[in-house]
Protein backbone atom coordinates (compact mmCIF):
# COMPACT_ATOMS: atom_id res chain seq x y z
CA UNK A 1 0.00 0.00 0.00
CA UNK A 2 3.02 2.56 0.94
CA UNK A 3 4.56 1.68 -2.13
CA UNK A 4 1.92 1.90 -4.57
CA UNK A 5 0.75 5.53 -2.82
CA UNK A 6 4.28 6.76 -3.38
CA UNK A 7 4.67 5.85 -6.55
CA UNK A 8 0.58 7.33 -7.20
CA UNK A 9 1.54 10.38 -5.84
CA UNK A 10 4.78 11.20 -7.64
CA UNK A 11 3.13 10.56 -10.79
CA UNK A 12 0.32 13.00 -10.09
CA UNK A 13 3.14 15.46 -9.37
CA UNK A 14 5.26 14.78 -12.67
CA UNK A 15 1.25 15.38 -14.57
CA UNK A 16 1.40 18.27 -12.83
CA UNK A 17 4.11 19.79 -13.64
CA UNK A 18 3.75 18.83 -17.61
CA UNK A 19 0.66 20.05 -17.25
CA UNK A 20 2.27 23.60 -17.53
CA UNK A 21 5.13 22.64 -19.96
CA UNK A 22 2.22 21.39 -22.30
CA UNK A 23 0.54 24.84 -22.07
CA UNK A 24 3.69 26.37 -22.49
CA UNK A 25 5.03 24.76 -25.27
CA UNK A 26 1.12 25.05 -26.90
CA UNK A 27 1.13 29.03 -26.88
CA UNK A 28 4.73 28.67 -27.82
CA UNK A 29 4.11 26.48 -31.35
CA UNK A 30 1.01 29.19 -31.96
CA UNK A 31 3.64 31.86 -31.66
CA UNK A 32 5.59 30.24 -34.24
CA UNK A 33 3.16 29.34 -36.82
CA UNK A 34 1.92 33.03 -36.21
CA UNK A 35 5.60 34.12 -37.26
CA UNK A 36 5.75 31.61 -40.22
CA UNK A 37 2.21 32.05 -41.67
CA UNK A 38 3.88 36.04 -41.62
CA UNK A 39 6.66 34.86 -43.34
CA UNK A 40 5.27 32.56 -45.74
CA UNK A 41 1.03 30.94 -45.86
CA UNK A 42 2.54 27.71 -46.45
CA UNK A 43 5.19 28.03 -44.27
CA UNK A 44 2.69 28.45 -41.30
CA UNK A 45 0.83 25.80 -42.62
CA UNK A 46 3.62 22.81 -42.93
CA UNK A 47 4.61 23.68 -39.49
CA UNK A 48 1.43 23.56 -37.94
CA UNK A 49 0.59 20.44 -39.37
CA UNK A 50 3.71 19.20 -37.78
CA UNK A 51 3.12 20.29 -34.53
CA UNK A 52 -0.70 19.11 -34.45
CA UNK A 53 0.72 15.56 -35.11
CA UNK A 54 3.56 15.84 -32.40
CA UNK A 55 1.54 17.68 -29.46
CA UNK A 56 -1.12 14.94 -29.99
CA UNK A 57 1.66 12.32 -28.94
CA UNK A 58 2.59 14.64 -26.23
CA UNK A 59 -0.72 14.68 -25.07
CA UNK A 60 -1.48 10.66 -25.47
CA UNK A 61 1.96 10.38 -22.91
CA UNK A 62 0.55 13.19 -20.96
CA UNK A 63 -2.68 11.16 -20.27
CA UNK A 64 -1.06 7.81 -20.24
CA UNK A 65 1.18 9.59 -17.13
CA UNK A 66 -2.67 10.19 -15.54
CA UNK A 67 -3.65 6.83 -15.84
CA UNK A 68 -0.71 5.68 -14.44
CA UNK A 69 -1.30 6.97 -11.58
CA UNK A 70 -4.80 6.21 -11.16
CA UNK A 71 -3.87 2.90 -11.85
CA UNK A 72 -1.31 2.93 -8.57
CA UNK A 73 -4.20 4.19 -6.29
CA UNK A 74 -6.43 1.56 -7.49
CA UNK A 75 -3.32 -0.90 -6.47
CA UNK A 76 -3.40 0.61 -3.61
CA UNK A 77 -6.79 0.09 -2.47
CA UNK A 78 -6.29 -3.48 -3.59
CA UNK A 79 -4.05 -4.41 -1.56
CA UNK A 80 -6.64 -2.26 1.76
CA UNK A 81 -9.13 -4.14 0.74
CA UNK A 82 -7.09 -7.72 0.69
CA UNK A 83 -5.43 -6.78 4.07
CA UNK A 84 -9.28 -6.25 5.86
CA UNK A 85 -10.57 -9.19 3.92
CA UNK A 86 -7.56 -11.12 5.60
CA UNK A 87 -8.95 -9.89 8.95
CA UNK A 88 -12.95 -10.99 7.42
CA UNK A 89 -13.87 -7.67 6.38
CA UNK A 90 -15.52 -8.34 3.37
CA UNK A 91 -17.96 -5.52 3.16
CA UNK A 92 -16.45 -4.00 0.12
CA UNK A 93 -16.50 -7.20 -1.90
CA UNK A 94 -19.68 -8.18 -4.13
CA UNK A 95 -22.15 -10.28 -2.38
CA UNK A 96 -23.99 -12.13 -5.15
CA UNK A 97 -27.31 -11.75 -4.13
CA UNK A 98 -28.73 -12.13 -7.43
CA UNK A 99 -27.48 -15.42 -7.80
CA UNK A 100 -29.69 -17.05 -4.53
CA UNK A 101 -31.78 -19.31 -5.46
CA UNK A 102 -34.29 -20.89 -2.69
CA UNK A 103 -34.78 -24.04 -4.34
CA UNK A 104 -31.04 -24.94 -4.90
CA UNK A 105 -29.80 -28.18 -3.29
CA UNK A 106 -27.53 -26.07 -1.04
CA UNK A 107 -26.73 -22.66 -1.71
CA UNK A 108 -29.07 -21.07 0.90
CA UNK A 109 -27.95 -23.04 3.73
CA UNK A 110 -24.33 -23.16 3.30
CA UNK A 111 -24.13 -19.72 2.87
CA UNK A 112 -22.77 -19.76 -0.54
CA UNK A 113 -24.26 -15.66 -1.57
CA UNK A 114 -25.27 -13.10 0.13
CA UNK A 115 -23.55 -11.04 3.40
CA UNK A 116 -20.23 -12.20 4.77
CA UNK A 117 -20.95 -15.37 1.72
CA UNK A 118 -18.42 -17.70 0.09
CA UNK A 119 -18.99 -15.85 -2.85
CA UNK A 120 -18.21 -12.36 -0.93
CA UNK A 121 -14.89 -14.23 0.36
CA UNK A 122 -14.10 -15.16 -2.86
CA UNK A 123 -15.23 -12.76 -5.83
CA UNK A 124 -12.70 -10.45 -7.24
CA UNK A 125 -14.16 -10.76 -10.91
CA UNK A 126 -15.04 -7.04 -11.49
CA UNK A 127 -17.28 -8.49 -14.79
CA UNK A 128 -20.71 -9.09 -14.72
CA UNK A 129 -19.52 -12.32 -16.79
CA UNK A 130 -17.13 -13.00 -14.52
CA UNK A 131 -18.99 -12.97 -11.45
CA UNK A 132 -21.66 -15.66 -13.36
CA UNK A 133 -18.53 -17.59 -14.01
CA UNK A 134 -17.67 -18.22 -10.39
CA UNK A 135 -21.43 -18.22 -9.41
CA UNK A 136 -21.58 -21.37 -11.62
CA UNK A 137 -18.53 -22.72 -10.48
CA UNK A 138 -20.04 -22.85 -6.58
CA UNK A 139 -23.32 -23.94 -7.78
CA UNK A 140 -22.93 -27.37 -9.94
CA UNK A 141 -20.17 -29.66 -9.45
CA UNK A 142 -17.77 -29.67 -12.40
CA UNK A 143 -16.76 -32.45 -14.23
CA UNK A 144 -13.34 -35.00 -13.25
CA UNK A 145 -11.09 -33.23 -16.18
CA UNK A 146 -12.39 -30.08 -15.53
CA UNK A 147 -12.07 -29.97 -12.19
CA UNK A 148 -8.06 -31.05 -12.19
CA UNK A 149 -8.04 -28.32 -15.21
CA UNK A 150 -9.02 -25.74 -12.45
CA UNK A 151 -6.84 -26.95 -9.77
CA UNK A 152 -3.70 -26.49 -12.00
CA UNK A 153 -4.66 -23.14 -12.87
CA UNK A 154 -5.87 -21.79 -9.82
CA UNK A 155 -2.25 -23.17 -8.45
CA UNK A 156 -0.05 -21.24 -10.42
CA UNK A 157 -1.99 -18.42 -10.37
CA UNK A 158 -1.86 -18.35 -6.93
CA UNK A 159 2.00 -17.33 -6.98
CA UNK A 160 1.49 -14.84 -9.63
CA UNK A 161 0.56 -12.25 -7.20
CA UNK A 162 1.00 -9.08 -9.17
CA UNK A 163 -0.44 -10.45 -12.09
CA UNK A 164 -3.52 -10.82 -10.52
CA UNK A 165 -3.52 -7.85 -8.69
CA UNK A 166 -3.18 -5.87 -11.92
CA UNK A 167 -6.10 -7.47 -13.38
CA UNK A 168 -8.00 -6.21 -10.05
CA UNK A 169 -6.67 -2.83 -10.42
CA UNK A 170 -7.76 -2.73 -14.11
CA UNK A 171 -11.35 -4.10 -13.43
CA UNK A 172 -11.83 -2.43 -10.16
CA UNK A 173 -12.91 0.93 -12.10
CA UNK A 174 -15.38 -0.98 -13.97
CA UNK A 175 -18.76 -0.14 -14.32
CA UNK A 176 -20.37 -3.30 -16.24
CA UNK A 177 -24.30 -3.15 -16.82
CA UNK A 178 -25.20 -7.30 -17.83
CA UNK A 179 -27.87 -5.43 -19.57
CA UNK A 180 -25.33 -4.19 -22.13
CA UNK A 181 -23.45 -7.69 -22.82
CA UNK A 182 -27.02 -8.98 -23.60
CA UNK A 183 -27.87 -6.49 -26.19
CA UNK A 184 -24.56 -6.71 -27.65
CA UNK A 185 -24.79 -10.40 -27.84
CA UNK A 186 -28.34 -10.05 -29.40
CA UNK A 187 -26.55 -7.40 -32.25
CA UNK A 188 -24.71 -10.28 -32.99
CA UNK A 189 -27.42 -12.49 -34.11
CA UNK A 190 -29.16 -9.46 -36.06
CA UNK A 191 -29.12 -9.60 -39.88
CA UNK A 192 -26.89 -7.65 -41.80
CA UNK A 193 -28.67 -3.66 -42.80
CA UNK A 194 -25.81 -2.58 -45.27
CA UNK A 195 -23.03 -5.18 -46.32
CA UNK A 196 -24.90 -7.67 -47.63
CA UNK A 197 -27.03 -4.68 -49.96
CA UNK A 198 -24.74 -3.44 -53.27
CA UNK A 199 -26.76 -0.94 -53.90
CA UNK A 200 -26.98 0.68 -50.54
CA UNK A 201 -23.02 0.04 -50.33
CA UNK A 202 -22.87 1.69 -53.62
CA UNK A 203 -24.75 4.52 -52.36
CA UNK A 204 -22.46 5.04 -49.01
CA UNK A 205 -19.84 5.98 -52.30
CA UNK A 206 -21.62 8.16 -54.24
CA UNK A 207 -24.18 10.49 -51.30
CA UNK A 208 -20.85 12.39 -49.81
CA UNK A 209 -19.27 12.68 -53.75
CA UNK A 210 -22.78 13.66 -54.96
CA UNK A 211 -22.94 15.90 -52.25
CA UNK A 212 -19.71 17.58 -52.34
CA UNK A 213 -20.66 18.30 -56.30
CA UNK A 214 -24.55 19.81 -55.45
CA UNK A 215 -22.90 22.07 -52.71
CA UNK A 216 -19.94 23.95 -55.14
CA UNK A 217 -22.73 24.41 -57.21
CA UNK A 218 -25.02 26.26 -54.75
CA UNK A 219 -21.68 27.92 -53.73
CA UNK A 220 -20.49 29.07 -56.97
CA UNK A 221 -24.07 29.53 -59.10
CA UNK A 222 -27.48 27.69 -58.73
CA UNK A 223 -29.82 28.75 -56.09
CA UNK A 224 -30.66 27.16 -52.64
CA UNK A 225 -34.25 25.98 -53.36
CA UNK A 226 -32.37 24.11 -56.39
CA UNK A 227 -29.71 22.86 -53.88
CA UNK A 228 -32.53 21.60 -51.27
CA UNK A 229 -33.64 19.18 -53.88
CA UNK A 230 -30.19 17.55 -54.48
CA UNK A 231 -30.78 16.35 -50.73
CA UNK A 232 -33.69 14.02 -51.67
CA UNK A 233 -31.34 10.88 -52.59
CA UNK A 234 -29.65 11.02 -49.10
CA UNK A 235 -33.25 11.95 -47.44
CA UNK A 236 -35.06 9.28 -49.07
CA UNK A 237 -32.30 6.78 -48.17
CA UNK A 238 -32.13 7.90 -44.54
CA UNK A 239 -36.23 7.30 -44.55
CA UNK A 240 -35.94 4.12 -45.34
CA UNK A 241 -33.41 2.81 -43.07
CA UNK A 242 -33.85 4.46 -40.26
CA UNK A 243 -35.55 1.91 -38.29
CA UNK A 244 -32.63 -0.34 -38.77
CA UNK A 245 -30.22 2.31 -38.06
CA UNK A 246 -32.18 3.05 -34.52
CA UNK A 247 -32.35 -0.69 -33.43
CA UNK A 248 -28.64 -1.43 -34.45
CA UNK A 249 -28.03 1.60 -31.98
CA UNK A 250 -30.21 0.54 -29.27
CA UNK A 251 -28.51 -2.28 -28.68
CA UNK A 252 -24.65 -0.59 -29.02
CA UNK A 253 -24.97 2.41 -27.91
CA UNK A 254 -24.20 2.18 -24.05
CA UNK A 255 -21.66 -0.61 -24.80
CA UNK A 256 -18.93 1.73 -25.76
CA UNK A 257 -17.27 2.36 -21.96
CA UNK A 258 -17.51 -1.36 -21.13
CA UNK A 259 -15.44 -2.73 -24.38
CA UNK A 260 -13.18 -0.20 -23.47
CA UNK A 261 -12.73 -1.24 -20.16
CA UNK A 262 -12.83 -4.95 -21.66
CA UNK A 263 -10.14 -4.05 -24.29
CA UNK A 264 -8.21 -2.75 -21.04
CA UNK A 265 -8.41 -6.08 -19.37
CA UNK A 266 -7.80 -8.32 -22.25
CA UNK A 267 -4.54 -6.63 -23.09
CA UNK A 268 -3.49 -7.47 -19.82
CA UNK A 269 -4.54 -10.94 -20.14
CA UNK A 270 -2.80 -11.13 -23.14
CA UNK A 271 0.60 -10.22 -22.50
CA UNK A 272 0.65 -12.66 -19.44
CA UNK A 273 2.46 -16.19 -20.10
CA UNK A 274 0.80 -19.41 -18.42
CA UNK A 275 1.77 -23.16 -18.27
CA UNK A 276 -1.06 -24.61 -16.90
CA UNK A 277 -3.52 -26.14 -19.95
CA UNK A 278 -6.84 -24.46 -19.01
CA UNK A 279 -4.89 -20.87 -19.18
CA UNK A 280 -2.85 -21.46 -22.55
CA UNK A 281 -6.45 -22.42 -24.04
CA UNK A 282 -7.58 -19.53 -22.28
CA UNK A 283 -5.13 -17.42 -23.37
CA UNK A 284 -5.08 -18.58 -27.25
CA UNK A 285 -8.25 -17.69 -27.52
CA UNK A 286 -6.74 -13.85 -27.79
CA UNK A 287 -4.88 -14.36 -30.80
CA UNK A 288 -7.00 -16.44 -32.70
CA UNK A 289 -6.58 -16.37 -36.41
CA UNK A 290 -3.52 -13.85 -35.92
CA UNK A 291 -6.08 -10.91 -34.68
CA UNK A 292 -5.30 -8.55 -31.31
CA UNK A 293 -8.82 -9.57 -28.85
CA UNK A 294 -7.97 -6.46 -26.99
CA UNK A 295 -7.19 -4.08 -29.91
CA UNK A 296 -10.64 -5.05 -31.93
CA UNK A 297 -12.85 -4.71 -28.96
CA UNK A 298 -11.55 -0.98 -28.64
CA UNK A 299 -11.54 -0.61 -32.11
CA UNK A 300 -15.39 -2.08 -31.58
CA UNK A 301 -16.21 0.34 -29.00
CA UNK A 302 -14.29 3.25 -31.06
CA UNK A 303 -16.80 3.06 -34.21
CA UNK A 304 -20.23 2.64 -31.57
CA UNK A 305 -18.71 5.86 -30.48
CA UNK A 306 -18.59 7.53 -34.11
CA UNK A 307 -22.48 6.12 -34.35
CA UNK A 308 -23.22 7.85 -31.15
CA UNK A 309 -22.50 10.75 -32.53
CA UNK A 310 -26.06 10.64 -34.26
CA UNK A 311 -27.57 12.18 -30.90
CA UNK A 312 -25.92 15.27 -31.69
CA UNK A 313 -27.94 18.36 -33.22
CA UNK A 314 -25.40 18.72 -36.16
CA UNK A 315 -25.46 15.03 -37.12
CA UNK A 316 -28.21 15.95 -39.31
CA UNK A 317 -25.53 17.30 -41.64
CA UNK A 318 -23.19 14.56 -41.53
CA UNK A 319 -26.11 12.52 -42.36
CA UNK A 320 -27.44 14.04 -45.10
CA UNK A 321 -24.26 15.20 -46.67
CA UNK A 322 -22.21 11.47 -46.10
CA UNK A 323 -25.19 9.08 -44.22
CA UNK A 324 -22.80 9.26 -41.25
CA UNK A 325 -24.79 6.64 -39.48
CA UNK A 326 -25.10 4.19 -42.33
CA UNK A 327 -21.25 4.48 -43.01
CA UNK A 328 -20.50 3.27 -39.42
CA UNK A 329 -23.33 1.03 -39.60
CA UNK A 330 -21.00 -1.04 -42.13
CA UNK A 331 -17.72 -0.61 -40.41
CA UNK A 332 -19.91 -2.25 -37.52
CA UNK A 333 -21.28 -4.91 -39.94
CA UNK A 334 -17.85 -5.60 -41.72
CA UNK A 335 -16.40 -5.59 -37.85
CA UNK A 336 -19.31 -8.70 -37.04
CA UNK A 337 -18.60 -10.36 -40.10
CA UNK A 338 -15.20 -10.80 -39.09
CA UNK A 339 -15.37 -11.36 -35.48
CA UNK A 340 -19.00 -12.26 -34.56
CA UNK A 341 -17.61 -15.78 -33.23
CA UNK A 342 -14.27 -14.72 -31.81
CA UNK A 343 -15.85 -12.05 -29.44
CA UNK A 344 -18.37 -14.43 -27.47
CA UNK A 345 -14.77 -16.69 -26.96
CA UNK A 346 -13.26 -13.45 -25.79
CA UNK A 347 -15.57 -12.62 -23.40
CA UNK A 348 -15.57 -16.36 -22.21
CA UNK A 349 -12.27 -16.32 -21.64
CA UNK A 350 -11.92 -12.89 -19.96
CA UNK A 351 -14.37 -14.50 -17.38
CA UNK A 352 -12.59 -17.44 -16.99
CA UNK A 353 -9.52 -15.99 -16.18
CA UNK A 354 -11.58 -13.42 -13.25
CA UNK A 355 -13.39 -16.58 -11.71
CA UNK A 356 -9.83 -18.79 -11.78
CA UNK A 357 -8.24 -15.52 -10.26
CA UNK A 358 -10.69 -15.40 -7.69
CA UNK A 359 -10.07 -18.98 -6.29
CA UNK A 360 -6.24 -18.43 -6.32
CA UNK A 361 -6.28 -15.20 -4.59
CA UNK A 362 -8.55 -17.16 -1.89
CA UNK A 363 -5.95 -19.60 -1.51
CA UNK A 364 -2.95 -17.03 -1.90
CA UNK A 365 -4.32 -15.09 1.41
CA UNK A 366 -5.30 -18.33 3.10
CA UNK A 367 -2.12 -19.88 2.74
CA UNK A 368 -2.61 -23.27 5.47
CA UNK A 369 -5.66 -24.41 2.64
CA UNK A 370 -5.07 -27.37 0.36
CA UNK A 371 -5.67 -28.93 -3.06
CA UNK A 372 -8.42 -31.92 -2.33
CA UNK A 373 -7.82 -34.87 -3.81
CA UNK A 374 -10.77 -36.97 -6.12
CA UNK A 375 -11.02 -40.69 -5.41
CA UNK A 376 -13.05 -43.90 -7.00
CA UNK A 377 -13.72 -45.10 -3.80
CA UNK A 378 -17.41 -44.24 -1.77
CA UNK A 379 -15.12 -42.30 1.48
CA UNK A 380 -14.92 -38.60 2.55
CA UNK A 381 -11.60 -38.27 4.50
CA UNK A 382 -11.50 -35.15 6.07
CA UNK A 383 -7.64 -33.60 8.51
CA UNK A 384 -8.29 -30.85 10.04
CA UNK A 385 -11.30 -29.34 8.37
CA UNK A 386 -12.37 -26.06 8.88
CA UNK A 387 -14.98 -23.36 7.91
CA UNK A 388 -13.59 -20.83 5.62
CA UNK A 389 -15.89 -17.99 6.66
CA UNK A 390 -14.29 -18.00 10.15
CA UNK A 391 -11.28 -16.15 10.94
CA UNK A 392 -7.73 -18.54 10.86
CA UNK A 393 -7.59 -17.55 14.60
CA UNK A 394 -10.96 -18.75 15.96
CA UNK A 395 -11.58 -21.20 13.42
CA UNK A 396 -11.79 -25.04 15.14
CA UNK A 397 -10.42 -27.93 12.75
CA UNK A 398 -12.09 -31.53 13.06
CA UNK A 399 -11.15 -34.75 11.58
CA UNK A 400 -13.67 -36.42 9.52
CA UNK A 401 -14.24 -40.20 7.80
CA UNK A 402 -16.85 -42.11 6.52
CA UNK A 403 -18.10 -44.07 3.82
CA UNK A 404 -20.08 -41.52 1.09
CA UNK A 405 -23.01 -44.14 0.32
CA UNK A 406 -25.40 -46.35 2.82
CA UNK A 407 -23.53 -44.24 5.81
CA UNK A 408 -24.97 -41.72 8.34
CA UNK A 409 -23.05 -39.41 10.94
CA UNK A 410 -26.04 -38.89 13.43
CA UNK A 411 -24.10 -35.87 15.17
CA UNK A 412 -25.78 -34.67 18.85
CA UNK A 413 -24.84 -32.01 20.93
CA UNK A 414 -26.17 -28.86 23.36
CA UNK A 415 -27.40 -25.65 22.18
CA UNK A 416 -24.41 -23.78 20.24
CA UNK A 417 -21.94 -26.86 20.44
CA UNK A 418 -20.98 -26.34 16.97
CA UNK A 419 -23.47 -28.94 15.03
CA UNK A 420 -24.71 -26.69 12.43
CA UNK A 421 -21.29 -25.15 11.84
CA UNK A 422 -19.73 -28.64 11.83
CA UNK A 423 -22.11 -29.14 8.84
CA UNK A 424 -21.71 -26.38 6.86
CA UNK A 425 -17.94 -26.56 7.15
CA UNK A 426 -18.16 -30.22 5.65
CA UNK A 427 -20.50 -29.14 2.49
CA UNK A 428 -18.95 -25.78 2.05
CA UNK A 429 -15.58 -27.68 1.22
CA UNK A 430 -17.28 -29.92 -0.89
CA UNK A 431 -18.43 -27.19 -2.73
CA UNK A 432 -15.00 -25.57 -2.96
CA UNK A 433 -13.44 -28.53 -3.82
CA UNK A 434 -15.60 -29.41 -6.61
CA UNK A 435 -15.50 -26.48 -8.00
CA UNK A 436 -11.20 -26.66 -8.50
CA UNK A 437 -10.54 -24.34 -5.27
CA UNK A 438 -8.17 -25.22 -2.32
CA UNK A 439 -10.01 -26.14 0.54
CA UNK A 440 -9.97 -25.23 4.54
CA UNK A 441 -8.72 -28.60 5.57
CA UNK A 442 -5.27 -29.84 5.82
CA UNK A 443 -6.19 -33.01 3.85
CA UNK A 444 -9.41 -33.66 1.86
CA UNK A 445 -10.33 -36.80 -0.24
CA UNK A 446 -13.81 -37.06 -1.76
CA UNK A 447 -15.78 -38.72 -4.62
CA UNK A 448 -17.53 -36.21 -6.84
CA UNK A 449 -21.39 -35.84 -5.22
CA UNK A 450 -24.16 -33.80 -5.47
CA UNK A 451 -24.86 -31.58 -1.74
CA UNK A 452 -28.45 -31.04 -0.61
CA UNK A 453 -29.17 -29.55 2.48
CA UNK A 454 -32.61 -28.95 4.71
CA UNK A 455 -31.27 -26.58 7.29
CA UNK A 456 -33.32 -23.13 7.09
CA UNK A 457 -36.77 -24.08 5.70
CA UNK A 458 -39.12 -21.04 6.18
CA UNK A 459 -42.36 -20.97 5.80
CA UNK A 460 -43.99 -19.23 2.47
CA UNK A 461 -46.86 -17.14 3.00
CA UNK A 462 -46.99 -16.52 -0.35
CA UNK A 463 -47.88 -20.49 -0.90
CA UNK A 464 -49.92 -20.19 2.52
CA UNK A 465 -46.96 -23.28 3.73
CA UNK A 466 -45.92 -23.43 7.09
CA UNK A 467 -42.41 -23.83 8.22
CA UNK A 468 -42.78 -27.47 8.61
CA UNK A 469 -44.48 -28.01 5.30
CA UNK A 470 -41.98 -26.42 3.82
CA UNK A 471 -39.13 -28.40 5.09
CA UNK A 472 -41.76 -31.64 4.51
CA UNK A 473 -41.36 -31.00 0.84
CA UNK A 474 -37.50 -30.14 0.80
CA UNK A 475 -37.06 -33.95 2.80
CA UNK A 476 -38.75 -34.94 -0.60
CA UNK A 477 -36.98 -33.58 -2.53
CA UNK A 478 -33.56 -34.87 -1.01
CA UNK A 479 -35.35 -38.55 -0.91
CA UNK A 480 -36.21 -37.95 -4.62
CA UNK A 481 -32.49 -37.31 -5.34
CA UNK A 482 -31.03 -39.97 -3.34
CA UNK A 483 -33.42 -42.37 -4.95
CA UNK A 484 -32.81 -41.12 -8.43
CA UNK A 485 -29.04 -41.47 -8.23
CA UNK A 486 -29.30 -45.00 -6.96
CA UNK A 487 -30.98 -46.02 -9.81
CA UNK A 488 -29.76 -48.69 -12.20
CA UNK A 489 -27.22 -46.89 -15.20
CA UNK A 490 -28.18 -43.58 -13.54
CA UNK A 491 -26.12 -40.90 -15.01
CA UNK A 492 -26.84 -38.75 -11.89
CA UNK A 493 -24.12 -37.54 -9.11
CA UNK A 494 -24.69 -40.21 -5.18
CA UNK A 495 -26.64 -37.05 -2.90
CA UNK A 496 -24.59 -36.51 0.08
CA UNK A 497 -26.79 -34.56 2.27
CA UNK A 498 -26.91 -31.90 5.39
CA UNK A 499 -29.76 -32.52 7.65
CA UNK A 500 -30.48 -30.21 10.69
CA UNK A 501 -32.72 -30.85 13.59
CA UNK A 502 -35.20 -32.75 11.32
CA UNK A 503 -38.80 -31.83 11.81
CA UNK A 504 -38.51 -29.56 14.17
CA UNK A 505 -41.86 -28.06 13.37
CA UNK A 506 -44.02 -30.39 15.42
CA UNK A 507 -44.37 -32.51 18.63
CA UNK A 508 -41.25 -34.74 19.89
CA UNK A 509 -43.48 -38.03 19.44
CA UNK A 510 -43.67 -36.88 16.02
CA UNK A 511 -40.27 -35.95 15.68
CA UNK A 512 -38.71 -39.03 17.04
CA UNK A 513 -40.83 -40.93 14.87
CA UNK A 514 -40.53 -39.00 11.91
CA UNK A 515 -36.94 -38.77 12.12
CA UNK A 516 -36.40 -42.42 12.99
CA UNK A 517 -37.84 -43.48 9.66
CA UNK A 518 -36.50 -40.98 7.83
CA UNK A 519 -33.07 -41.92 8.75
CA UNK A 520 -34.20 -45.65 8.04
CA UNK A 521 -35.01 -45.13 4.53
CA UNK A 522 -32.17 -42.77 4.14
CA UNK A 523 -29.76 -45.66 4.30
CA UNK A 524 -31.99 -48.46 2.64
CA UNK A 525 -31.54 -45.69 -0.61
CA UNK A 526 -28.25 -45.55 0.16
CA UNK A 527 -28.00 -42.41 0.69
CA UNK A 528 -24.76 -40.83 3.12
CA UNK A 529 -24.60 -37.82 4.84
CA UNK A 530 -24.70 -35.99 8.22
CA UNK A 531 -27.27 -35.19 10.56
CA UNK A 532 -27.48 -32.61 13.58
CA UNK A 533 -30.32 -33.26 16.15
CA UNK A 534 -31.00 -32.66 19.83
CA UNK A 535 -33.07 -36.00 19.73
CA UNK A 536 -30.58 -38.26 21.71
CA UNK A 537 -33.42 -41.22 21.48
CA UNK A 538 -31.94 -41.40 17.96
CA UNK A 539 -28.89 -42.35 19.25
CA UNK A 540 -30.06 -45.52 19.90
CA UNK A 541 -30.27 -46.72 16.18
CA UNK A 542 -26.73 -46.90 15.91
CA UNK A 543 -26.96 -50.39 17.46
CA UNK A 544 -29.70 -51.81 15.05
CA UNK A 545 -27.92 -50.21 11.96
CA UNK A 546 -24.71 -52.32 11.37
CA UNK A 547 -22.21 -49.96 11.16
CA UNK A 548 -24.52 -47.78 8.84
CA UNK A 549 -25.19 -45.07 11.37
CA UNK A 550 -22.57 -44.10 13.49
CA UNK A 551 -23.11 -41.14 16.69
CA UNK A 552 -20.75 -38.47 17.10
CA UNK A 553 -21.45 -35.07 19.73
CA UNK A 554 -20.31 -32.37 20.57
CA UNK A 555 -20.24 -30.95 24.02
CA UNK A 556 -19.89 -28.32 26.36
CA UNK A 557 -18.55 -27.81 29.73
CA UNK A 558 -19.92 -25.58 32.45
CA UNK A 559 -17.83 -24.12 35.08
CA UNK A 560 -18.80 -21.96 37.83
CA UNK A 561 -21.70 -20.92 35.83
CA UNK A 562 -20.01 -20.06 32.72
CA UNK A 563 -20.06 -22.01 29.39
CA UNK A 564 -17.45 -23.14 27.71
CA UNK A 565 -17.48 -24.70 24.41
CA UNK A 566 -14.32 -26.52 22.19
CA UNK A 567 -16.14 -26.94 18.88
CA UNK A 568 -14.56 -30.65 18.65
CA UNK A 569 -16.12 -33.68 17.37
CA UNK A 570 -16.50 -37.03 19.74
CA UNK A 571 -17.61 -40.35 19.34
CA UNK A 572 -20.89 -40.94 21.47
CA UNK A 573 -23.96 -39.80 21.82
CA UNK A 574 -23.81 -36.05 24.17
CA UNK A 575 -24.05 -35.97 27.51
CA UNK A 576 -24.48 -32.29 27.84
CA UNK A 577 -27.21 -29.70 28.61
CA UNK A 578 -27.23 -26.15 28.64
CA UNK A 579 -30.43 -24.81 27.41
CA UNK A 580 -31.24 -24.08 30.98
CA UNK A 581 -28.61 -22.27 32.36
CA UNK A 582 -28.72 -20.26 28.66
CA UNK A 583 -32.55 -19.54 29.43
CA UNK A 584 -31.65 -18.38 33.05
CA UNK A 585 -28.93 -15.98 31.92
CA UNK A 586 -31.46 -14.86 29.33
CA UNK A 587 -33.69 -13.78 32.95
CA UNK A 588 -36.11 -16.84 32.22
CA UNK A 589 -36.63 -18.45 35.33
CA UNK A 590 -36.52 -22.45 35.03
Amino acid sequence: MEQFEERAAGLRKKYIRFAWVRLVSFIGGLAVVLWLADWHWWAGALFFMIFLAAFYRVMRWHQGINELARHNEQLKTVNDLELRALDMDLSAFYEGNEFMDAKHPYSGDLDVFGRHSLFQFLCRAGTSGGRSRLAGYLTAPAAPEEIHARQAAVAELKTRLDWRQNLQALSGTLSDNPANVQLIQAWLGDDYLVLKKPLLKAALWLIPLWSAVALAAWVLYIPWPIYLLTLIPAGLIIRQTMPGVDEIHRRTSHAVDMLQHYGSLIDHLERGQFEAPLLQQMHGYFSEGGYSASQNIRRLGYIISQLNVRMNFFAIFLNVWGLWDLQWVLKLERWKMLHKERLLRWFEAMHEFEALSSLANAWHNRPGWTLPQFCEANEITAVEIGHPLIHPEHCVSNDLSMPSRGHIKLITGSNMAGKSTLLRTVGVNMVLAQAGSAVCAARFSLPRMQVYTSMRTQDALSESTSSFYAELKRLKVIIDAVKAANEPDSQKLPVFFLLDEILKGTNSVDRHTGAAALIRQLIRLQGGGLIATHDLELGKMEAEANGAIENLCMEVEIRNGELFFDYKVRKGVSKSFNATLLMRQMGIDV
